[in-house]
C-alpha cells in the first residue's frame, strides 16, 4: 500500500473515532437531560405533596335531617340525662377571667367550626342535645366531616351551617368556617368569621386560655367560660348512621348516650351558669348539678 494510501486510512479512522465520540456525548447529553427532567418532576410532586397545593377531597354534602331523627335528637327525656350524668365525657367548658358577652339581652355562646373536622362533627351532637333544652332548633342538616385520608373520615354529623335557633334564656351562633371539600389543596370557604366574632376568637383560643391556638372546634359560653377540642371519645359513634345515633340517645347504657348525653349535660350546667339557673327546672336537674361540679 503506498504512502498517501495510508495516510488517507488513518485520517478516515480518525473521523470515525471523533464521529463515535460526538455520537456517545450526543446520547450522554439526552439522557442526562432525561433525568433531570424527571428529577425536577419527581421534586414537583413531592413538594405538592408536602404543601397540599394540588390535594383534592370530596366530602359527602349536607342533606336534610330527616324529621324522627330530629325529634329525637332534640327531645333526648329528662329521665335518660339525669340518669346517665357527666356519662363518658370529659374535657368540660373552663372558667375564666373575662367580660360577660350578651346578644339581644341574653348570654352569648358562640360556636366556632368547621364540616370537614372530625372533633367538631362529635361535638356537635351534645351541644345540640344541650341547648334544645334551652330553646328550639330549626334547619339542622345532617353532614359528615371530611373522608379518608383524613382522622376518623365520615364522622357523622350535624352541621349549624343554615341552622337557626331561638330561645328565651340564651343566644346562639354556630360558625362553620368551611366545607368538606377541598379544592387545590384549601377547604371551601363556608360562613365568615370576622368583627367581634373573630376578636374573641384570636384573644381566647390561645394560651394562656387555652393549649395551642386556633384550635377547633372552639366555644366561648357567655364570655366567662371557654372550651376547646371534643369532649368524649367519638368511636361509637364512626359507621353509624345518623338515625343509629339519635336512637341510641334514649338508651343510657349505650356508648353513645354516655358520651353524647355525659357531654350534653356538661353543657347545660356551663349554660346555665350564664343564665343565673335559669330555667330552673333543667338548671336544677340530678344530671346537671352532677356535671355542674366539673366546671372549675
Amino acid at each position: 500500500m503506498g504512502k498517501s494510501a495510508r495516510v488517507q486510512n488513518a485520517r478516515l479512522a480518525e473521523l470515525r473515532a471523533e464521529q463515535a465520540k460526538a455520537e456517545r456525548r450526543k446520547r450522554l447529553l439526552i439522557a442526562g437531560g432525561t433525568v433531570g427532567v424527571v428529577a425536577l418532576i419527581v421534586v414537583a410532586l413531592v413538594v405538592a405533596a408536602l404543601t397540599g397545593g394540588t390535594r383534592e377531597v370530596s366530602g359527602q354534602s349536607a342533606s336534610a335531617l330527616d324529621q324522627a331523627t330530629f325529634a329525637k335528637l332534640t327531645t333526648v327525656p329528662a329521665t335518660v340525662l339525669d340518669t346517665v350524668g357527666v356519662g363518658s365525657s370529659g374535657n368540660p367548658p373552663k372558667v375564666i377571667d373575662a367580660p360577660a358577652i350578651a346578644k339581644d339581652g341574653k348570654p352569648r355562646v358562640l360556636y366556632v367550626g368547621a364540616e370537614y373536622c372530625p372533633f367538631c362533627a362529635s361535638q356537635r351532637w351534645g351541644l345540640v342535645v344541650a341547648l334544645s333544652r334551652f330553646g328550639t332548633w330549626n334547619n339542622l342538616s345532617a353532614s359528615y366531616s371530611a373522608p379518608a385520608p383524613e382522622t376518623n373520615p365520615d364522622t357523622p354529623t350535624v352541621t349549624f351551617h343554615g341552622a337557626t335557633f331561638t330561645s328565651q334564656y340564651v343566644s346562639f351562633t354556630g360558625i362553620e368556617t368551611s366545607t368538606n371539600k377541598m379544592t387545590n389543596g384549601q377547604w371551601g370557604k363556608l360562613d365568615a368569621l370576622e368583627g367581634e366574632d373573630l376578636e374573641l376568637f384570636r384573644k381566647y383560643n390561645a394560651p394562656p386560655y387555652t393549649t395551642s391556638a386556633g384550635a377547633i372546634p372552639w366555644m366561648t359560653i357567655g364570655g366567662t367560660m371557654i372550651q376547646g377540642g371534643a369532649s368524649y371519645d367519638s368511636e361509637p359513634i364512626l359507621g353509624k348512621s345518623h338515625a343509629d345515633i339519635a336512637t341510641a340517645l334514649s338508651d343510657p347504657p349505650s356508648a353513645i348516650a354516655q358520651g353524647i348525653n355525659g357531654t350534653a349535660n356538661t353543657l347545660t350546667a356551663a349554660i346555665c351558669k350564664a343564665t343565673n339557673q335559669q330555667p330552673t327546672a333543667v338548671c336544677t336537674a340530678p344530671g346537671v348539678t352532677a356535671a355542674a361540679a366539673t366546671i372549675k
